[in-house]
């Protein structure tokens, strides 16, 4: 089975709505005294990202196309540029961007596997555009 790749014709999340969460990955145990104790419930958790995208007509109709017919109406898993690095520069130490021979910028690439969250995404008119907000599954 082949996933699902987000499309590149999507822009970028919105920095200002970008949240990120893990899972609760412990297992609480109290005891018939003092404080609580935890040990861990699970290796690894997935990682609860809430994200919105400001898109044209032309983007709503790809975004609805990649959800309904993609992923299943959410239902499979995909592959989506990690927001938080894809695309931006390598830096050096003294903060400017890492340079190729001919001055371009080194870019840092990173992926995501997903599946969308428990929530169906949200639209709202934004002037003549439309942010679509949801919420993703990073896996592991």
């Amino acid at each position: 089975m082949t996933l699902a790749v987000w499309p590149t014709d999507l822009p970028k999340p919105e920095r200002a709505s970008w949240q990120a969460s893990p899972m609760e990955a412990r297992l609480k145990r109290q005891g018939d005294s003092g404080p609580a104790s935890y040990r861990r419930r699970f290796s690894s958790v997935a990682k609860a990202t809430s994200l919105s995208i400001v898109v044209s007509r032309d983007g709503k109709a790809i975004f609805d196309n990649f959800y309904a017919e993609e992923t299943a109406r959410g239902s499979l898993p995909f592959y989506m540029p990690d927001p938080t690095t894809d695309g931006w520069p390598l830096l050096i130490q003294d903060g400017s961007p890492l340079l190729t021979h001919d001055g371009t910028p080194v870019l840092l690439s990173a992926e995501w596997l997903c599946l969308f969250g428990d929530a169906v995404p949200v639209e709202a008119v934004v002037g003549v555009a439309f942010r679509i907000s949801f919420s993703v599954m990073v896996m592991p």
